[in-house]
């Protein structure tokens, strides 16, 4: 068999060999030039495009948050401070798993439900590549040293320092100097965008919120430089933030240490005012809460409690809370009476204990009426009505009085008015009249209601700061003074001067100085009366008049909450504790030359000069007499502690 042999075609060869060379060379000819047209085209014609996103990418300008200026009271004690504090944040891109090191987080540092609540809504919020999404606000000293001894696990994690508020007394202060909150999606609605970038909190309560203009500074800004994980390289530029200025509030922080600590296990509400002043020495209103739980955060279950608590802790009873008076009304009524020429100092009433309407059967009684004894308090002049607190006198003069007289005769003491100046969660109160009446209910003005209102019942309705007020007043002697927390007025401060009354430099009308001093004679005598027998002495002289080193005039009242039927006994023991009588006391002190001014509130507290008055002492020996305690270096050393000691 003879075998093929195949002759290869040289030439043939080569030429296919150098056609699919030239092919190829033409192809990367072809990709070389389309490399260096997207070249040409992207540092040429595109030049300026690409180089502004680059700089976008690189360059940012980040906000530099201005420390938030800080809270005196009137001797240079903090009340509101800046604190370092540190957070820890989490970087998703530097984690293997997320949520495995959520979990681990959660059971080595003990995670709060708030903490886990806070860290999945920040880790919608936008941020760039490398940013770290905060999980923890503020680490306790204990969760720092944890972190410091598992560093293995520090990868991923962030810990930074900044500044963030604190209230040294807490509670004892909230309602006064008031609080910061976390900023809402509702707040960016209304705020300053750019003033309050990097900024977490906002002035919500009391004098952080009236002068968050002022404590807030003006936001700082640097431009810096980042790599493509966004790690800072350099700082290009910077715009330092200004500081926020400083408030120095008339308030005295031992007086409202005092003031809360005097209330006890009470309901209640303290106003105290320097009345030479109208400077706030002390706003109290308990239960209170912690402001810097707001700071350092806490689960929306946690708020809810609190929120919906039956005790209401964020309610603030003193510039908020609305009450009957009771018998602190009656000094205004018994002036009211003068000024309107209905009766003199020595017009005299016989209080037989009970008081009716000409031609009505309705029966008004004293508040020393029993089903057996109708009590009375005898032959009553206004002073004796004063420091006897006789009902029967008082119904006697409001019922020949004319309403609408009354009410603005009252409004002259500041009822129905917002009082404080630079507050800003001040309430009217309710001073009712005719208008009032027919507007509300449709009902016409009875002369029942003008006897109520003669003893502070009814529908008239005060706050803890009118009835201070009342009693700063009278410690004046009828001068009215424009109330305030702060002692400087910032220019920024806003201030509607149609809501507020100025005030300043008035004097209440149709009294004379000789009248001033009788009130408050008789005031005095309330407190300081005594040793004449049961029915003689003054209401307080028993429970708080005795060995008392200065002179002090006071008006207790007890105000109804529930209306008790006629011939009916009050019996506190057969009603609910929220249905009980609130306990007032106001006062001030010394009698002839005032230093201190203040209203005592007890909720369903009962009797105002045994359970408010004895409150209403330990507040003025407090502010007046410092040697009262044995060792005034320990009362200071106690103070200076802190809060949780003196509690």
């Amino acid at each position: 068999m003879r075998s093929s042999v195949t002759i290869k075609n040289i030439e043939v060869e080569k030429a296919l060999v150098s056609s699919r060379a030239s092919i190829l060379f033409a192809v990367a000819c072809l990709f070389v030039l389309a490399l260096f047209g997207r070249f040409f085209q992207l540092q040429v014609i595109e030049h300026e495009v690409f180089s502004l996103r680059s700089d976008e990418n690189r360059i940012r300008v980040a906000p530099l948050t201005p420390p938030r200026g800080l809270i005196f009271d009137r001797n240079g004690r903090l009340l509101a401070e800046n604190v370092t504090a540190s957070s820890l944040g989490v970087i998703p891109e530097k984690v293997g798993s997320l949520e495995a090191t959520v979990q681990d987080l959660k059971g080595l540092l003990n995670l709060k439900e708030s903490d886990l609540e806070s860290f999945a809504k920040n880790l919608q919020r936008p941020r760039t590549p490398g940013e770290s999404v905060e999980i923890i606000d503020s680490l306790s000293d204990r969760q720092l040293a944890i972190l410091a001894v598992n560093r293995h696990i520090k990868k991923g994690l962030e810990v930074s320092s900044r500044l963030v508020r604190n209230y040294p007394l807490a509670e004892l202060t909230a309602h006064a100097v008031g609080s910061v909150r976390r900023i809402t999606q509702n707040d960016l609605r209304t705020l300053e965008k750019n003033r309050y970038r990097g900024t977490r909190f906002v002035g919500r309560r009391g004098v952080e919120a009236f002068y968050e203009d002022r404590l807030m500074g003006q936001v700082g800004f640097q431009t810096i430089e980042t790599d493509a994980h966004g790690r800072i390289k350099k700082v290009i530029d910077k715009q330092q933030a200004v500081v926020g200025k400083d408030l120095h509030m008339y308030l005295d922080a031992e007086l409202q240490v005092a003031a809360y600590n005097a209330l006890g296990n009470f309901r209640g509400a303290v106003v105290a005012i320097e009345p030479e002043t109208g400077g706030i020495l002390a706003m109290v209103s308990k239960p209170g809460y912690d402001p810097n739980t707001f700071v350092t955060g806490f689960s929306e279950t946690e708020f809810e409690e609190i929120k919906n608590s039956v005790s209401k802790p964020f309610f603030n009873r003193a510039a908020e809370g609305q009450y009957a008076p009771g018998s602190t009304f009656k000094p205004i009524v018994g002036l009211g009476g003068i000024s309107f020429g209905l009766m003199d100092w020595d017009t005299i009433i016989d209080d037989r204990g009970t008081f009716s309407l000409p031609g009505r059967d309705r029966v008004y009684r004293d508040w020393a009426w029993t089903p057996k004894n109708p009590g009375g308090q005898g032959k009553v002049d206004l002073r004796r009505a004063i420091y006897r607190s006789s009902n029967i006198y008082f119904y006697d003069v409001a019922s020949r009085m004319d309403i609408g007289r009354l009410a603005k005769f009252t409004e002259q003491f500041g009822y129905g008015k917002k009082l404080i100046s630079d507050f800003p969660s001040v309430v009217t109160g309710l001073v009712p009249n005719e208008e009032w009446k027919l507007n509300s209910r449709a009902e016409k003005w009875y002369q029942g209601d003008s006897v109520n209102l003669g003893i502070g019942q009814g529908d008239l309705l005060v706050t803890p700061v009118q009835v201070a007020y009342l009693a700063a007043t009278i410690a004046n002697r009828g001068e009215l003074v424009d109330l305030r927390m702060v002692k400087s007025t910032p220019k920024s401060a806003s201030v509607d001067a149609r809501e507020y009354s100025d005030i300043r430099s008035r004097q209440v009308t149709g009294l004379t100085p000789l009248d001033w001093e009788r009130m408050a004679e008789a005031m005095e005598d309330v407190v300081h009366l005594g040793g004449q027998g049961y029915g003689n002495n003054g209401t307080a002289w028993a429970y708080i008049g005795q060995n008392i080193p200065y002179r002090m005039a006071g008006k207790s009242g007890t105000a109804q909450v529930v209306e008790i039927s006629q011939g009916e006994e009050y019996d506190e023991d057969v009603l609910s504790e929220f249905e009980r009588k609130h306990a007032w006391f106001m006062a001030f002190a010394p009698t002839h030359d005032p230093k201190i001014a203040l209203a005592v509130l007890v909720e369903n507290g009962g009797g105002g000069s045994s359970v408010a008055g004895p409150i209403a002492r330990k507040i003025i020996d407090s502010y007046l007499v410092k040697d009262l305690y044995a060792d005034k270096s320990e009362y200071s050393a106690r103070f200076q502690s802190g809060p949780a000691d003196l509690l």
